[in-house]
């Protein structure tokens, strides 16, 4: 598929490309260099896109230093 490139240097991404990687409005992308002169694009994973991101920091607040090393220690 070939696009042309503005006098910006910016480029339209063909609906095809856009709908198999599922890149959207706001969506980030990647140019990587290959070493044969290829140059691919690729969709940049956002962290609400890590299934497990969602979970990351939802454990409380937990306990102070103090309490941790008295725990640690046997102290009541």
């Amino acid at each position: 598929m070939a696009t042309t490139v503005t006098s910006k240097g910016q480029v339209t991404i063909p609906k095809p490309v856009r709908d198999r990687l599922g890149i959207k409005p706001g969506s980030a992308v990647d140019f990587r260099m290959e070493a044969d002169g290829r140059v691919v694009l690729l969709k940049v994973g956002r962290p609400d896109d890590n299934p497990l991101e969602k979970w990351r920091g939802s454990a409380g607040p937990g306990l102070t230093t103090d309490e941790l090393m008295a725990m640690t220690r046997g102290e009541p």
